[in-house]
């Protein structure tokens, strides 16, 4: 029986403990403003994972707003340090705004610009990486994004499915949407063929990949 995503979603939320009220609120307004902000059981798997893992340094590739760096911060220890980068202005500054209101132990780091720049600029090591940015450049980043992974260091990939696209033949999706098809359907064979990698897909959300450095 194929599952309904929206009926999943609340199902989901009737059996999650809830999130702090702000993080509820930046997702409601993000969701009205057509923000991409990451899904339900995006968020129920991110905070499990950041509660067993206990990371130390997190690197987050694509802020948006900034809700999901929150999220991170909530569920963190007092000495995290979480690295975000994003390029896109007006989400840039409302991102600051909400780091300003909610971040009150300073411990977000937001870096403006291109990320496949800026991860080359980078030579500090993170535990745990999310990457959430532009989807046609997964693969792209990866090169550095395994080079900042020390062993046992944690990488979760958001929206792999690209809202069931990747699940199709590129000949089944929209011309203008076949580049990111074939990039992202590269970006998983390299996940799967990456000797310094154990990785797995899920179905959660609109599909994420977990991957660890060994």
């Amino acid at each position: 029986m194929e599952i309904d995503e929206e009926r999943a979603e609340v199902f989901i939320r009737a059996h999650s403990k809830g999130f702090p009220e702000y993080l509820e609120v930046l997702e409601k307004e993000a969701r009205q403003q057509d923000v991409p902000v990451i899904r339900k059981g995006t968020q129920e798997l991110l905070r499990f994972l950041l509660c067993l893992k206990r990371p130390k340094n997190i690197l987050e590739i694509g802020t948006a707003v900034g809700f999901s760096t929150l999220l991170m911060a909530e569920y963190t220890g007092a000495d995290t340090k979480i690295t975000t980068i994003e390029n896109y202005a007006p989400r840039i500054e409302k991102a600051k705004k909400n780091f300003v209101a909610y971040d009150k132990d300073g411990r977000i780091n937001l870096i403006e610009g291109d990320a496949g720049e800026v991860l080359k600029s980078l030579d500090d090591k993170y535990d745990l990486i999310f990457l959430d940015g532009p989807k046609g450049q997964y693969e792209a980043y990866l090169d550095d994004i395994l080079r900042l992974m020390p062993e046992g260091a944690l990488l979760i990939t958001d929206n792999i499915f690209k809202e069931g696209d990747i699940l199709e033949s590129r000949y089944a999706v929209e011309r203008r949407d076949r580049t990111i098809h074939a990039r992202m359907r590269d970006f998983l064979l390299r996940l799967r063929d990456e000797e310094s990698l154990e990785s797995v897909i899920l179905s959660s959300g609109d599909g994420a990949t977990l991957s660890v450095k060994i």
